[in-house]
């Protein structure tokens, strides 16, 4: 069993492992996407500086450039990478959908300094720099309070995760760019350190992922505000149609140009703003989840967490919402005006095919009793032709036989020579319309 043991163990090292499994070719993406965000354990005291930065797609190969500096060759499409800057001073990349974010970690006694330039050189723009001081202890937290400069009015604290974790912010952007964030954790005894660490980086982890998706979400507000006045405007517009398409002497040209216009406007705003908004609606789901696994406990005289993000990101998210269902709506009325009009043209055509039919009928009736009236001048035409012909030969029996009615005997075959050509044309006429 040990040598079959070392067998497999070493085909596995030649990559026959993969050979003899058969993997589906996207198995191990989908089994690291449950180890990609993991970051060390943090103790007590300690400085967290992260960033948070909107990468676009372009800048994704500047951006590989840049981790490779200090980290080692990653694999192609690889989303988290962690090492050591310096001594004390660890480092973790993750990559998001539309963000980066790079979070540095000095243990007491390392400078983060060492690391901010390297942190400010990955491309892309800012939307979250936080430092977050992790102290433990009445005496560090008075000194970590003290050095961060809270404005008191606006200052959160509340209790977060295991009991004894507390949190101190103001949610403000400093001097320097940053927001400011104190976390205290118990003391723990040596036994339980380790377990602490990990404990204490998984929460200061859902913190920010808090902070940082309570800020990708809100990206969307300032578009919803700056596209409010031309829904207004649309909304107008189309208040403006609705009238226009009862009146008659507006032709379908013209209200087909404004049922255009408006379509026109309507999709610029939602190929502008649609994705956007969508992005709100899930980092805002994301936002509650958290939000929830902080497990977040008021503290008096402090507004807590929770009252800070429903008071002020709440408000966000409905302006958000507010203004897609109003997209949605108008986009819907457009459609309908559209149907309308759609409906009056074709109403208008059924009106002039009709008047067309009717025409045509007219026409019909009218040529075939053209066509009957030349029908008998042409039977009174063609009898008085033959009916010369016989009295030529009339007239030559005539010219025999002195006593022979020539003049008597032509006029007795007048109705007879009409009656034949008659039966003769109709008879014509029947072999060639056949049945019709």
């Amino acid at each position: 069993m040990a040598s079959a043991g070392r067998l497999w163990q070493h085909r596995a090292g030649t990559g026959e492992r993969e050979a003899c499994l058969h993997e589906h070719p996207l198995r191990r993406q989908i089994v690291g996407e449950m180890h990609l965000r993991r970051w060390p354990a943090v103790a007590a005291p300690a400085t967290i500086v992260q960033m948070l930065r909107q990468v676009a797609p372009e800048q994704r190969a500047a951006e590989a450039a840049h981790l490779a500096q200090v980290a080692a060759a990653l694999p192609e499409g690889a989303r988290h990478a962690m090492g050591q800057l310096a001594p004390g001073l660890a480092y973790v990349w993750e990559r998001h959908a539309e963000a980066s974010g790079i979070t540095l970690f000095a243990q007491e006694g390392a400078d983060p300094a060492a690391g901010l330039a390297w942190l400010a050189g990955f491309p892309g723009a800012v939307v979250r720099a936080t430092r977050i001081r992790v102290v433990s202890g009445e005496a560090q937290v008075a000194a970590a309070l003290a050095g961060a400069g809270f404005l008191a009015s606006d200052l959160v604290s509340c209790g977060i995760g295991p009991e004894g974790c507390r949190l101190w912010s103001d949610f403000r952007i400093g001097a320097d760019g940053f927001g400011q964030l104190v976390v205290d954790v118990p003391e723990a005894p040596a036994q339980a350190a380790a377990r602490q660490g990990h404990d204490v980086a998984r929460l200061l982890q859902t913190l920010q992922d808090l902070g940082n998706y309570r800020n990708l979400a809100l990206l969307g507000l300032p578009l919803a505000r700056a596209h409010w006045p031309r829904l207004d405007g649309v909304e107008e517009a189309l208040r403006q149609l609705a009238g226009d398409v009862g009146r008659a002497d507006l032709t379908d040209d013209a209200l087909l140009e404004k049922v255009c216009a408006i379509s026109l406007e309507l999709m610029s705003i939602g190929a502008e703003t649609r994705y956007r908004l969508s992005a709100t609606r899930a980092y805002a789901r994301l936002v509650e989840e958290r939000l929830g696994q902080l497990a977040v406990r008021p503290i008096a005289g402090y507004p807590s967490l929770e009252d800070f993000t429903h008071r002020r990101f709440l408000p966000a998210v409905r302006t958000c919402s507010a203004f897609d269902r109003r997209l949605g709506e108008l986009t819907a009325r457009g459609a309908q005006f559209t149907a309308l009009l759609r409906t009056r043209v074709e109403t208008r055509i059924e009106n002039q095919n009709g008047q067309l039919l009717r025409s045509m009928e007219q026409s019909a009736s009218l040529q075939l009793r053209l066509q009957q009236l030349v029908e008998g001048l042409s039977v009174v035409a063609l009898s008085y032709y033959a009916l010369a012909l016989v009295g030529y030969v009339l007239k030559g029996v005539e010219e025999v036989a002195p006593h022979f009615p020539a003049v008597a005997a032509e006029g007795a075959l007048v109705p007879v020579v009409v009656a034949c050509v008659w039966l003769g044309l109709h008879r014509m006429k029947a072999r060639l319309l056949g049945g019709h």
